[in-house]
């Protein structure tokens, strides 16, 4: 009985480990370099939400981004204007294009790099 117990807690243990290596490329913490702001992408209910790190906005949320693999789209807020954006994202390695528009057709973005 007591084996079983140790070899049912090893098989649990390696699927934690197995869910914590299979991250979405988003995850993780991003620079933006036209502001120096870093942001961290983390799963939230809305799919992977961002939060700023440093600086005035710190500990706000800029938006949430679905999807997966390199691909995701959702909502991002300019903070400093207090506007929000339709969003979208493209995830190369550490780099991370970001784009938000309006209209669906003026779009602005950068390329953030991976901290």
């Amino acid at each position: 009985m007591m084996m079983r117990a140790v070899i049912l807690a090893g098989v649990m243990s390696f699927g934690l480990a197995a869910q914590a290596n299979a991250a979405e490329p988003i995850e993780g913490t991003w620079l933006r370099p036209s502001t120096g702001t870093l942001v961290t992408f983390a799963p939230c209910s809305d799919g992977f939400c961002g939060t700023v790190q440093n600086g005035e906005f710190q500990g706000q949320q800029i938006g949430a981004m679905a999807g997966s693999g390199t691909n995701y789209s959702g909502s991002i807020t300019d903070l400093a204007e207090d506007k929000t954006y339709r969003g979208n994202a493209e995830v190369d390695g550490n780099n991370m294009r970001l784009e938000g528009c309006v209209l669906a057709v003026l779009c602005r973005g950068e390329t953030w790099q991976r901290q």
